[in-house]
């Protein structure tokens, strides 16, 4: 799907989905999907937890999910699911498992026909490009698309008005991520230089970022570097991850605006004491105008993602392993 195309749907099908949730009881979301389609909907899922008075959420794995059938998952369940091209068959049965159940599926992809799509009640697709470009759109993008789902649905349920705070928020996004390639393309070439023939690679964060930091490990530095890496939550640091760290260590640690930060700050003492190869993105550091106060904390995992995508770019060019070389996925049968 071109962004044109994206940018001209993904409004009317989102519009669709509120009235499909005006006339439904909904008291719990299940976010499903795999690897960085899973990591996308840590945000959302914290937007929910910290806003919602009525309604709960949790994210599962496609395959596990359907294993381990929620008692849950009913007539009064959304699920929300994603896949980039909608062809994952784990996420297509997840769907077609979901509405068994009786649940209202609603989909994410960047295509417009796939079998996740035949198997969902709705789908909405989201503009994509590759690391290291500029969204042309980011205001449906993937992140962004979930942020209105799960914001959309307290609007309607619960009259949440954050709904239209991120809805003028991220009109300005655009201008955010340019600010921030201009600040972090240089840095990144130089991180990448430095980490270039390092073997493995910790990322650490909390709260709405540490979906990021999981999506930065699985997806960009074990698939698509091969180098070795685990994402690491930040308040579970000290209860024995902090024994790997020593000065020959790479740590990432992201940094946001949600309330959880304190847990990142504390990561950071210790990892400024005890370590040397320290990169830390931090959100604040950052020229967020445009992004509205009450939304800052649930959007700059949005931004943070977007800076590491650039650090990726130049870490592939650096070690000199292209991000789309791949060993065995799509071309052994798994």
């Amino acid at each position: 799907m071109t962004e044109t195309l994206a940018y001209q749907k993904a409004p009317a099908q989102l519009e669709s989905i509120f009235e499909a949730f005006k006339s439904r009881t909904i008291r719990r979301v299940f976010f499903v999907a795999c690897g960085g389609s899973s990591a996308l909907m840590y945000p959302s899922k914290y937007f929910l937890d910290r806003e919602s008075k009525t309604i709960t959420s949790e994210i599962f794995s496609s395959n596990e999910f359907i294993h381990r059938n929620p008692q849950s998952l009913n007539e009064e369940s959304l699920v929300i699911l994603m896949s980039h091209k909608g062809k994952t068959p784990e996420t297509t049965e997840a769907a077609k498992f979901a509405k068994s159940k009786g649940a209202l599926t609603v989909s994410l992809m960047y295509v417009e026909t796939a079998p996740l799509a035949d198997a969902s009640d709705f789908i909405v697709n989201y503009s994509w490009i590759s690391a290291g470009n500029m969204e042309p759109h980011p205001e449906i993008m993937n992140y962004a698309i979930l942020y209105r789902l799960s914001m959309g649905l307290l609007y309607v349920k619960e009259g949440n008005k954050k709904y239209e705070k991120l809805l003028s928020s991220l009109e300005n996004l655009g201008a955010v991520f340019e600010r921030v390639m201009k600040q972090v393309s240089e840095p990144a070439k130089a991180y990448a230089e430095s980490v270039k023939d390092e073997k493995i690679i910790y990322t650490m964060a909390s709260g709405s970022n540490y979906g990021v930091a999981y999506s930065f490990a699985i997806c960009i530095l074990m698939e698509m570097q091969w180098k070795h890496s685990h994402a690491i939550h930040a308040g579970e640091f000290f209860h024995g991850p902090f024994e790997i760290l020593d000065k020959d260590v790479p740590f990432i640690l992201l940094m946001g605006l949600d309330e959880t930060r304190p847990l990142e700050e504390r990561a950071l003492t210790f990892l400024e004491q005890y370590g040397e190869k320290l990169l830390v993105i931090d959100a604040k550091h950052f020229d967020l105008t445009g992004i509205d106060d009450e939304v800052k904390g649930y959007l700059a995992p949005i931004v943070i993602n977007f800076a590491l995508r650039i650090y990726a770019l130049a870490l592939s060019k650096a070690t000199g392993h292209p991000l789309e070389t791949r060993r065995y996925m799509f071309k052994v049968p798994y």
